[in-house]
């Protein structure tokens, strides 16, 4: 809203808010309010969780040390949500097709998560929503999200169907799915949430890497929108796509706040309601920029964490043995001897390599 109001109404006739046109400015300050945002409204729900006794459960199987933070306020999701609508309405194109888009599948990944964390709080127990309603719910979210990206008339004439491959160059190798292409989207999508899910067990671990991933995002982002700098790096341009670099710039800002609760000691977790929200929009993200395959390398770190799990529960039915001494990956450090701080630091540093490796791939094609 404000783009429109600081710049139509008044670029003719004040000179310097000819700056609010620049993707670049307005992802900056979009930044800037969901930081203060987290930081204003952060000690009220924290406050308001714990009266109302919105504390996590904490699984009697896992790490010891983890029992110590049973009754810790849960769902500050809430505030990363928060966080990223309230910057993305204000400063980015509302107008914008693939900002309502990637805003529905956040919230709706939101409400889903939502659920299963209030039915484990009102449970008492680490049950929430079963593995199938949860499934059932996400597919038919990256469904409508599928659809809607392949026949929206504003998205359609950009849409293709076609995937490109890091370290390579496109004319040399890619590879249509046609009709397969709107399935290939929702396995993305629930894929990408659920991994961010999955790497949620450690203070500060799954916002520290969402926010590298998000940073990631805003460059590829702007990258894909801008005709010159796509054709430059050889990579897909997606007309109006630049304009997601302002909803990424909204996502670091509130990674970076809700970190300055959830640094351990964690004052608050994020819940279902913060994971499956952070990794469907990534998720979604990577699909509308034509960048689904190098979603492998900028959330290495996830989809390390949602492989050990895997490999853990194949091995275990196949085998009757275990790979890890406990999954996903992060428990098995710390069963390992890792200190909870040490695990989060590394894991960090991990998630910056794979960052750095999926940019640089930009240019080796």
């Amino acid at each position: 809203m404000l783009y429109y109001l600081l710049y139509y109404l008044f670029h003719n006739r004040i000179a310097g808010f000819n700056v609010f046109r620049y993707i670049t400015f307005r992802t900056a300050f979009a930044a800037l309010t969901a930081l203060v945002i987290s930081f204003i409204l952060g000690p009220w729900l924290i406050e308001k969780m714990r009266r109302i006794k919105f504390g996590q459960y904490i699984r009697e199987e896992g790490p010891k040390s983890h029992q110590q933070k049973a009754g810790t306020p849960t769902m500050g999701g809430i505030l990363i949500n928060i966080a990223i609508l309230i910057p993305t309405i204000l400063w980015a194109d509302i107008l914008n097709p693939y900002v309502w888009i990637v805003l529905f599948v956040t919230f709706a990944y939101a409400a889903i998560g939502f659920i299963d964390d209030y039915r484990k709080l009102a449970k008492k127990r680490n049950l929430g929503l079963t593995a199938r309603q949860k499934f059932g719910m996400q597919f038919g979210v990256a469904l409508i999200a599928g659809i809607a990206i392949a026949t929206l008339p504003s998205i359609h004439n950009n849409y293709s169907t076609v995937l490109t491959f890091p370290f390579i160059k496109p004319e040399l190798f890619k590879l249509n799915l046609g009709w397969f292409y709107i399935p290939f989207i929702m396995v993305v999508l629930v894929g990408a949430s659920n991994a961010v899910n999955l790497t949620d067990g450690l203070d500060g671990l799954a916002i520290g890497s969402t926010l590298i991933v998000a940073v990631t995002y805003t460059i590829l982002t702007y990258a894909a929108g801008n005709f010159r700098v796509a054709d430059y790096l050889r990579i897909a341009w997606v007309p109006q796509a630049g304009e997601l670099a302002v909803f990424c710039g909204a996502m670091v800002g509130a990674s970076l706040g809700f970190l300055w609760f959830n640094a351990h000691p964690a004052e608050i977790f994020m819940g279902d309601v913060g994971s499956l929200a952070l990794g469907g929009a990534i998720g979604c993200l990577a699909v509308m920029i034509k960048q689904e395959i190098l979603l492998v390398l900028v959330g290495g770190l996830f989809v390390a964490e949602a492989l050990s799990v895997i490999i853990q529960v194949a091995s275990f039915k196949i085998t009757g043995r275990r790979v890890f001494k406990m999954s996903p990956l992060h428990h098995h450090f710390e069963l390992s001897g890792w200190k909870e701080t040490k695990v989060v630091v590394r894991f960090w540093i991990i998630a910056i390599m794979f960052a750095l490796l999926s940019l640089a791939t930009l240019k080796l094609r």
